[in-house]
């Protein structure tokens, strides 16, 4: 299912599987986070942590579903314009499952343009959250 919606492919694709979906409105997505990654041989060797930026590209994959799911936005791809609001809360580990949910919070349908609240849950707890802003082209 998520790679008949969006474009990303191994070893970029950082989103496993979808719990939940309302298109256009909110998903809840997951990720496993294998240890055998490359990143985790260089970011920390001695202590490896899943970097920020994988964490806002989880985000930002999430809300790719969230939108590419619309029927108005079907077969686009996104192009990524910017996060705000980023903070990270909690480390993400090799061998962790992650949850990602994500919202739309605004729209601008003629331009193709929209911002998603994401949140990324760690065993529980809050580990990561911004706001998406992507382009549908």
């Amino acid at each position: 299912m998520i790679m008949g919606i969006i474009p990303h492919r191994d070893p970029m694709l950082l989103v496993d599987f979808v719990k939940e979906l309302e298109p256009g409105v909110r998903i809840v997505a997951g990720f496993h986070v294998s240890g055998e990654r490359e990143i985790f041989k260089g970011h920390f060797p001695s202590e490896p942590v899943l970097p920020g930026v994988y964490s806002v590209e989880c985000m930002a994959q999430a809300a790719d579903i969230l939108l590419l799911s619309k029927e108005c936005y079907a077969g686009k791809t996104p192009l990524f314009l910017g996060i705000n609001n980023v903070r990270f809360r909690r480390k993400i580990l090799p061998e962790d499952t992650i949850e990602i949910r994500a919202e739309l919070a605004s729209e601008i349908t003629e331009k193709g343009v929209a911002t998603c609240s994401a949140r990324i849950y760690n065993r529980g707890e809050l580990a990561a959250e911004g706001d998406v802003t992507l382009a549908m082209r």
